[in-house]
């Protein structure tokens, strides 16, 4: 069994401590594709309701209502009455700025293991379509960047060991931008997605 450790980040909240996963059925609450997104849209946009998530992410409410009772279930979000105009509206907020696991907290269970593996693929598969969905977008979006989007890859000779300490580094610099002041300079600041993997591999 090969073994991975992940982490979702966000853009805020983050002198809090994240939260380590390692219950299969949170992890599985996670890997939905959906609930994926709609996390990150909590992440993003802050607090919101079944409709504003809807909005987001082109989902029905009713829909958008049964995967936050999931995450809810799961302890991976909450309820945040005091936002609520009314009884009738129910806000959502995470639980906590990030989430890690490893996929070596689940080697022991077949069952669990098999959660793991199917998470790490679809973790993948999530950070390749937002990639995709930046190349498919419209020479106008595109123009409006100005050729900043970036993307790099390299052949590292390392130890495990080199390997924890230049993670270690990089996620230094991601973080520090994460957790900056943005400026009060009246520019545009667009959600921006970052990921990086560093894994063996043979040319």
């Amino acid at each position: 069994m090969h073994n991975g450790r992940f982490a979702i980040q966000t853009g805020g909240m983050e002198r809090q401590e994240p939260r380590q996963i390692t219950d299969a059925k949170v992890l599985a609450a996670v890997s939905h594709p959906l609930r994926r997104r709609l996390m990150d849209a909590l992440r993003v946009y802050g607090p919101a309701t079944a409709s504003v998530l809807a909005e987001h992410t082109g989902q029905s409410v009713a829909n958008v209502s049964h995967h936050l009772r999931v995450l809810g279930t799961a302890e991976l979000i909450e309820e945040a009455p005091e936002l609520a105009r009314d009884r009738r509206e129910r806000w959502w907020r995470l639980v906590a700025p990030s989430l890690r696991w490893s996929t070596a907290d689940f080697n022991e269970d077949p069952v669990s293991a098999a959660v793991a593996t199917a998470a790490e693929s679809l973790n993948l598969d999530h950070h390749v379509a937002m990639v995709r969905a930046w190349y498919a977008a419209g020479e106008e979006e595109r123009a409006a960047w100005d050729n900043a989007p970036f993307s790099t890859d390299k052949w590292l000779r390392l130890t495990p060991q080199e390997l924890h300490r230049f993670e270690a580094e990089l996620l230094e610099l991601v973080n520090r931008w994460a957790g900056r002041d943005v400026p009060d300079d009246g520019a545009r600041r667009d959600p921006v997605f970052f990921f990086a993997f560093g894994v063996p591999g043979r040319p």
